[in-house]
């Protein structure tokens, strides 16, 4: 049994992964996205893995760091094995997922920006699930397919998670603004009309 408290503001839980399965859940079902079963439970298991930053973040020579998206693709499709390479394209998939659903907001002050992260993981996820089409793994060939298919949906699902007990600063509302012209984003959409912003398309001036 699950259970939970409030101390403080913050949120104790005896289950991270009970609470990541309630809280997906919610989120799919009130951004109207249907995912099946095996889908729902790898990106529950995603959120749990990466929750420990030791999961999230690599070793490397310039510190403990997130790799390039493109240095993780190239070296993926670069693998001397197809071992190798399916568990390149994976984690580059799942980095992406998991960082453009929780740190939208962060992109603002970054060069990459959310749809970047979008086409990454979405074609990541897509090589993958084309490679295991066939064989005795078409159970996760079809779970990576319906993650590259529905990447966006689930990113905006990530998102509402993560903007649970978020205040939005007039920053944060541009940002949404800037979101929803980049991605289409229905979600960024809908929080917009609920902090009162009716979000227009910007007109192109031509000459």
């Amino acid at each position: 049994m699950q259970q939970s408290e409030h101390n403080d503001g913050v949120l104790a839980v005896a289950s991270l992964r009970e609470y990541f399965h309630d809280a997906l859940q919610g989120a799919l079902a009130h951004q109207r996205v249907a995912v099946e079963d095996q889908t729902e439970q790898y990106v529950v298991n995603l959120l749990t893995l990466f929750a420990r930053s030791e999961h999230l973040y690599e070793r490397t020579a310039d510190g403990v760091r997130l790799r390039p998206l493109v240095q993780m693709l190239s070296e993926a499709l670069e693998a001397p094995t197809a071992v190798e390479r399916e568990r390149g394209l994976q984690r580059l998939g799942d980095v992406s997922l998991f960082i453009a659903g929780f740190f939208a907001h962060s992109f603002a002050r970054k060069l990459i920006d959310i749809n970047y992260h979008i086409a990454m993981g979405g074609r990541a996820y897509g090589t993958l699930a084309c490679g295991l089409a066939r064989g005795r793994r078409q159970v996760m060939g079809r779970v990576f397919a319906e993650l590259a298919a529905k990447f966006l949906p689930l990113v905006d699902a990530l998102g509402e998670i993560s903007d649970a007990a978020r205040r939005y600063t007039q920053a944060d509302i541009l940002r949404l603004y800037e979101i929803w012209l980049k991605t289409g984003s229905p979600r960024a959409h809908g929080l917009l009309r609920q902090l009162g912003v009716e979000a227009t398309p910007v007109a192109i001036a031509q000459n």
